[in-house]
């Protein structure tokens, strides 16, 4: 049987850049792995070559728990890097490679956990239903969105999921904290359009898009989102004051977050919206002003905030600007205090006595939007010990992106307590 680094090495290999040639080869890798150890998968496709797996395991309780992930990943410049992005070699303990940790570590994790309980004849405490998604690194339209509207059946009874961004090791003084998310930010992707009068540009300027565009975005990009507390980032925030003994001052919480560090990034992100304008498309010749001037921006709300934050862009805009949607979705939220979260925070302490779990907000936003919409409440869990030097935030999307071993290890031991 393949090791957890080996899959991970194996998954890596494949090139399964977004926007590029689809997760078909990397979805049958998976799917002949899960067919020799006796899991039937199903494997369909959204578009040509924008392949899903999906498989059930039989639980001693129909009521089952779903664990996603994704096998699509970000581009990756090799002249960029230490090692090839898609090498999934092995150096010094990690394995480096696009995807190491966002997210075919996690994949690899799922997979060695199931086949180790096969292999063993262990049966999970519940139905287990697992998916290796497409798209999710762009709208996830071809992956989540897909399956939850064209093969909703292969989710019924699953009540819970677990997928990325949750459950990895920040160090804090002889303890671990271990974020496990609760909740994310909603996500608005928004298209800006700003219409003017076309001229010469050595004349004085009747009406400039270009111009306009660019005031709008310098508000957007230079505006302070207040902050606004929710419940599940308050709890957060409660629990590592109980655990560094310090307090952390609620009216200068950016100041704490800096003094914090690493703890102070769980939450710094996740106390206020935000809009970054992150593309700009205007003009096709120097001395001519267009007619027209677009931008993209990339916005992101917390819970129970889509219309606060629509009317603050709104006002930033101004009223020359049109916005449309590229991506518009609901922050989804998990239970919290749950029974489900004190299992997901058990099998990490039975793994790690320093373990401390903390309930924790995601900046960002994964597949768990999708399956919210069909009632399946998801949590950030994908459990890694990792070395403190190692800037886990930093290995998303960034260059020489890599995972220890020994984290995926582990990883696949709390797995394996948590279904067992």
């Amino acid at each position: 049987m393949k090791s957890v680094g080996e899959i991970c090495s194996d998954l890596i290999r494949f090139d399964t850049t977004n926007p590029g040639s689809g997760e078909r080869p990397a979805a049958e890798y998976v799917a002949t792995l899960l067919a020799d150890a006796g899991i039937q998968p199903v494997v369909f496709e959204s578009a040509p070559k924008r392949t899903t797996v999906v498989a059930r395991i039989e639980g001693d309780s129909p009521e089952a728990l779903l664990i996603h992930g994704h096998l699509d990943v970000v581009p990756a410049d090799p002249a960029e890097w230490r090692l090839h992005p898609f090498s999934g070699e092995i150096v010094d303990g990690d394995v480096y490679g696009r995807g190491a940790v966002d997210m075919k570590g996690s994949c690899a994790m799922t997979i060695a956990t199931v086949l180790g309980m096969k292999a063993r004849g262990e049966k999970p405490r519940r139905d287990l239903v697992l998916a290796f998604l497409a798209d999710e690194e762009a709208t996830g339209e071809y992956g989540a969105g897909y399956a939850v509207t064209e093969r909703r059946e292969l989710f019924d009874g699953v009540t819970e999921a677990i997928s990325e961004s949750g459950g990895y090791s920040v160090p804090s003084g002889e303890d671990r904290v271990y974020p496990i998310a609760v909740g994310e930010r909603g996500t608005a992707w928004m298209k800006l359009t700003a219409h003017g009068v076309a001229g010469h540009g050595s004349r004085p300027p009747i009406d400039n898009p270009v111009a306009t565009l660019v005031h709008a975005m310098s508000r957007i990009a230079g505006h302070t989102w207040p902050v606004r507390l929710t419940p599940s980032v308050a709890a957060l925030i409660e629990e590592l004051s109980r655990i560094t003994g310090q307090p952390i001052d609620l009216e200068r919480l950016d100041a704490e977050a800096e003094r914090l560090g690493k703890l102070g990034s769980l939450f710094k992100a996740q106390m206020r919206n935000s809009a970054n304008p992150t593309m700009l498309n205007a003009g096709y010749k120097v001395n001519v002003v267009p007619s027209s001037a677009e931008a993209h921006v990339d916005g992101r709300y917390l819970p129970g905030l889509q219309e606060e934050f629509l009317a603050t862009i709104d006002e930033l805009l101004g009223p020359k600007i049109t916005r449309e949607f590229v991506s518009l979705e609901e922050a989804p939220s998990a239970p919290y205090p749950s029974s489900f979260f004190d299992e997901l925070a058990a099998s990490l302490v039975a793994e790690d006595p320093l373990a401390r779990p903390v309930p924790y907000v995601m900046s960002g936003g994964t597949d768990a939007k999708s399956f919210d919409r069909i009632g399946i409440k998801g949590y950030g869990f994908a459990p890694l010990m990792l070395r403190p030097d190692l800037d886990y935030f930093g290995m998303f999307h960034g260059k020489d992106e890599r995972v220890p071993v020994a984290g995926l290890e582990f990883g696949t031991r709390v797995l394996t307590r948590l279904l067992t």
